[in-house]
């Protein structure tokens, strides 16, 4: 190995093995910038940069610092002080938040389970022995609940509603088809779970312990939209009885009158005859009634009107409008992921995302801290008048994350809030304080989360950061520079004079083109062109109801223009036939535009466009002045290696 090439081998070993990209690339003002956001920014953006001559490190490293540059004036016109830029800023953050302090794949497996179950209807009955959410003395109602479950599975179903069912403290109901997030999430659980024909072992819900019959599972129908026409059991027509009511409306509907018309004269349900009967979508189990579900859900084609039928609400005639059959997992996927953080599975989420931070986070208990919150309470809580003594120990530690203390007074006036839930509840006060202690855990260590996510999560950091930066730079542009160029009409008007000769017309052509795939109609096209046929007289010559036989454009465009033939001969008149662009075309020049000086108004947009770019540029100037800029060179050379 020669000694120049052992010499470039160490070189680039050391180079590789020695540089860092926690080392200062740059200072700005003398507020260092690291050689890794520098790299962050360069890599990520490569693709976008257009300017090859900015692909190299130096070319990017000029518009790196003119960032930073820029960044730097923006602070020191306190405009990150301003009240609509923190404004925007916090609403976008709280937003982008939402992404990062959910446990995904908990959510992500409960979004799935709500999809596979929304595709499919069930058919169930419940036994409920009502229970406060709060209450702990639970023997009494699970003993009971179990002896009507073995009454139900012995006697039948039936038998026991008739006997037990009360409406106060035992229900006993029928409730028809149901899918995914029409019950508490709990209660769905069990009825997916069972199988049909069985009746499931007791489970608790916030309303008390319920068992669950399953009659019947099936596919979801879809979602139907309807139209009814509605004759009140009781109808306010006292000619006649509803039955005979309804049956002559459907008279009128087969003798060819319009549904919508006879639903606003003689339906009567106010709440939809004014929009011709029609009904809000539906599916399976959104309705009250099973019977006018299935009538509508048996129309087999839109438009097809059902006989006249009866449901405890009255008699009914109904019109299938559409029906949309069940929507993909990737069509419904965002909206069942807001369903989901929405519905009660939500604590389930929760509760996946406490338990994986206390596993993350340094942890501390305060053990005498319970104890002393139920010493604290009195009968005044079951009222809503209890306060905090005045010889509190608001200062005292509850617990700590990561060594941020939490204190005695947060969880205090927690408890001053969520008193009234406990109105005239004499739940057992230590039982209060353990619930509510997990409450406001679970808040504490959620919002810890969420304030310490720009320090843990370098994504969410990166993505922060480039928002942040990009609407200061935006607010900054639109103050120094884009404002000034469209509203300084002097400048604008100087700008022009010193720079006219950069706006010119090229020779331009104003035409009309007849353009057809086939040489054929080219002939005709023309021959009625040069007799002054109108566009549309001379569509309506050639082109059907099946068929484009000839488009048109018009315009003016420069000589050159694509658009035209490379031949094209600018001359006022038909031209002949050309062949461009794999078609046929002749051209009516009805004006030929030679080149010349463009006015202020003809060139106003490209003129601001380019005055905005003096601007910026004069303003870098004097912000390269303002701002000390300083580029280690050794990291320089190392990151240039390193690429």
């Amino acid at each position: 190995m020669s000694i120049k090439f052992k010499c470039l081998f160490l070189v680039f070993f050391a180079l590789n093995f020695t540089f860092s990209q926690e080392q200062e690339l740059l200072t700005v003002d003398g507020e260092p910038i690291l050689a890794s956001e520098f790299l962050r920014v360069y890599n990520k953006n490569l693709d976008l940069v257009k300017d090859e001559s900015q692909k190299d490190i130096d070319g990017y490293l000029q518009l790196f610092t003119d960032y930073q540059l820029k960044l730097k004036e923006a602070k020191r016109l306190k405009l990150d002080e301003d009240e609509n830029y923190q404004r925007e800023f916090l609403r976008y953050k709280k937003q982008l938040i939402k992404n990062y302090i959910s446990e995904n794949e908990v959510t992500d497996a409960l979004v799935k389970e709500a999809y596979e179950r929304s595709i499919r209807d069930v058919n169930a009955a419940h036994i409920l022995v009502r229970l406060d959410a709060e209450s702990q003395d639970t023997l009494k109602a699970y003993n009971q609940i179990l002896k009507l479950r073995q009454r139900a599975l012995d006697e039948g179903f039936d038998k026991v509603k008739a006997e037990m069912h009360n409406g106060k403290t035992i229900f006993i109901e029928d409730l028809g088809y149901f899918s995914a997030f029409k019950m508490v999430y709990d209660f769905e659980t069990a009825a997916f779970n069972t199988p049909v024909g069985e009746i499931s072992m007791p489970f608790r819900t916030q309303f008390g312990y319920h068992v669950v019959k399953v009659n019947d599972k099936r596919f979801s129908r879809g979602t139907i939209t309807a139209a009814h026409i509605m004759v009140n059991l009781n109808s306010n027509d006292s000619q006649s009885d509803p039955k005979q009511r309804i049956n002559e409306i459907y008279k009128k509907i087969n003798q060819g009158e319009s549904f919508e018309s006879i639903a606003k004269q003689f339906s009567e349900d106010k709440s939809t005859s004014g929009k011709g009967g029609e009904l809000t979508p539906f599916k399976s189990g959104q309705l009250s009634s099973v019977i006018f579900e299935d009538q509508a859900f048996a129309l087999k084609n839109d438009g097809d009107i059902s006989e006249p039928f009866k449901t405890a609400y009255g008699w009914h005639i109904v019109k299938r409008i559409n029906l949309k059959p069940v929507k993909s997992f990737e069509e419904v996927k965002t909206s069942f992921e807001n369903k989901v953080k929405r519905d009660s599975r939500s604590k389930l989420i929760n509760e996946a995302m406490v338990a994986k931070l206390k596993k993350q986070y340094n942890i501390v208990y305060n053990p005498e801290a319970k104890a002393y919150f139920v010493t604290l309470l009195n009968k005044d809580f079951y009222n809503r008048a209890w306060e905090l003594p005045e010889d509190f120990n608001a200062k005292d530690t509850i617990f700590t994350i990561n060594e941020k203390p939490f204190l005695y007074e947060a969880f205090g006036n927690h408890l001053q809030i969520t008193q009234r839930i406990y109105l005239n509840k004499e739940i057992a006060f230590p039982l209060i304080i353990d619930k509510e202690f997990e409450s406001f855990f679970e808040k504490s260590i959620l919002q810890f989360r969420e304030d310490n996510l720009e320090v843990e999560n370098q994504e969410f950091a990166d993505i922060l950061k480039e928002y942040r930066d990009g609407l200061l730079l935006f607010d900054l542009m639109e103050k120094e520079v884009w404002n000034k160029a469209s509203k300084d009409s002097t400048g604008i008007e100087v700008y022009y004079n010193d720079n006219k000769s950069n706006y010119q017309w090229a020779d331009r052509v104003d035409i009309v083109m007849a353009t057809s795939a086939e040489e054929s109609y080219m002939k005709q096209i023309r021959k009625l062109m040069k007799r002054g046929k109108s566009e549309d007289e001379i569509k309506e010559a050639l082109n059907t109801e099946d068929k484009q036989n000839v488009i048109f454009t018009k315009g003016i465009y420069n000589t050159d223009d694509s658009i035209l033939p490379s031949n094209f001969k600018a001359k006022k008149g038909v031209s002949k036939v050309y062949q461009h662009n794999e078609a046929f075309h002749v051209i009516d020049i009805q004006a030929v535009l030679p080149a010349g000086q463009k006015t202020l108004e003809e060139a106003r947009g490209a003129v601001i466009n380019n005055y905005q770019t003096e601007i910026e540029t004069n303003w870098l100037n004097e912000l390269r002045n303002r701002f000390e800029v300083k580029v280690n060179q050794e990291v320089l050379t190392a990151i240039k290696a390193k690429i």
